[in-house]
């Protein structure tokens, strides 16, 4: 697994993260839409932490400088 994350690229991923993490700790979101944003943070956030996201090969995607 190489890394195809760029330093941009993960800090975009922790913010939106740590956005939706206050809003649904918030109470601005809730239910449903609450918990698939939850995972989608969960999915941003361990995706930025291991530079790596299993979308960017089968899109032809990398961020990361050489």
């Amino acid at each position: 697994m190489t890394k195809n994350m760029g330093g941009t690229d993960k800090i975009i991923r922790l913010v939106l993260a740590a956005v939706i993490a206050f809003l649904y700790y918030n109470g601005t979101i809730s239910g449903t839409l609450g918990i698939v944003l939850g995972i989608l943070a969960i999915v941003f956030a361990l995706t930025s932490l291991i530079s790596f996201c299993p979308l960017y090969p089968l899109l032809g995607i990398n961020t990361c400088k050489k």
